[in-house]
């Protein structure tokens, strides 16, 4: 079985371009993905909240699992060996696109698993350290960080105004107007309120 897995970190994230990466690699392999799974969810999250550990418990072996880049399966060496590591002992594979890892059983794979996860990990603290050293920066110097108040969720809904005025003035609760669009009920009242959309006759 070749499985195809896509993984984005937020709802702003578009899948597509990690679709047609995967697509156009087996393409010129000749293959073909047989089962797509896709997940919006950090890689931090705990592995077995995911759709991707459900995946890596009913591979086997001669089954490939193809992503963009190994990054996409785990943020940290832990999770990335736990992953690689149950691969392994079933002799199922892992192939990568951007960084064209061919990750199996051998000897070789498990090196190179192991020196990504860990040089990964550590760039990611060092990036993480530079962030948290110019924030503090910033914040003595007495700038603002971050949004705007409110910012986050105008960008979320903006160009739903309309679809959301119609909802009120039909008499539409808040609640399942936000649970349509996938939003926290907290998100919409704060987009009513900053784009100025609440019909005359609402209250």
């Amino acid at each position: 079985m070749i499985y195809g897995y896509i993984r984005v970190s937020t709802d702003h994230q578009t899948t597509e371009n990690q679709r047609f990466e995967i697509n156009k690699f087996c393409k010129n392999e000749n293959m073909e993905v047989e089962c797509w799974i896709e997940e919006t969810i950090s890689a931090t999250k705990e592995l077995k909240k995911r759709k991707l550990w459900r995946l890596i418990k009913r591979v086997q072996k001669d089954d490939v699992i193809i992503a963009s880049e190994l990054s996409r399966l785990g943020r940290n060496l832990l999770q990335i060996m736990s992953i690689l590591h149950h691969c392994m002992d079933v002799g199922a594979k892992i192939w990568t696109i951007k960084d064209n890892y061919r990750l199996g059983s051998d000897i070789t794979s498990k090196v190179l698993a192991f020196a990504f996860g860990l040089s990964a990990e550590i760039e990611r603290n060092l990036i993480s350290q530079r962030t948290k050293e110019a924030l503090a920066r910033i914040k003595s110097e007495g700038k603002h960080v971050g949004r705007p108040n409110g910012s986050k969720s105008k960008y979320k809904l903006s160009g739903r105004e309309t679809y959301i005025a119609k909802k009120l003035r039909a008499g539409v609760s808040q609640t399942k107007i936000a649970r349509s669009l996938r939003v926290h009920r907290n998100t919409l009242s704060k987009f009513i309120v900053i784009s100025g959309i609440i019909p005359e006759d609402y209250f």
